[in-house]
């Protein structure tokens, strides 16, 4: 169901390390989620609009708990204040291969815990 899209705080754009633009919808952190295939970013917002990345994944399943308990605790020292959203394919491969290309540019603090 694409309706969850449009719901939220509105669009971000996150370009990554090949200069392709993926267009993430931005929510509250702590928002939750239907049962979807997703690329996520937990970011901070430094100011109106500007987001830092904090963690980059993605996921089978965006309705399952976050359960890796150092990324947690990262994600909470870091102060992560939105959770970005990318409805994706259910081939773990694209998944895994947007989120390859954001790692690649942002290089966030919590995916160096990994």
């Amino acid at each position: 169901m694409r309706l969850q899209e449009t719901i939220g705080l509105g669009v971000h754009i996150w370009m990554g390390s090949s200069g392709k633009k993926y267009r993430y919808s931005v929510h509250m952190f702590g928002t939750t989620f239907g049962a979807s295939p997703a690329n996520f970013i937990y970011a901070r917002e430094m100011k109106p609009g500007h987001f830092l990345p904090i963690y980059i994944g993605e996921t089978a399943d965006i309705s399952e708990p976050f359960a890796d308990y150092l990324i947690k605790q990262c994600l909470n020292l870091s102060r992560a204040t939105h959770l970005h959203v990318h409805f994706s394919a259910a081939d773990e491969s694209i998944r895994r291969a947007e989120q390859s290309d954001l790692l690649e540019h942002w290089t966030p603090p919590c995916n160096k815990m990994r």
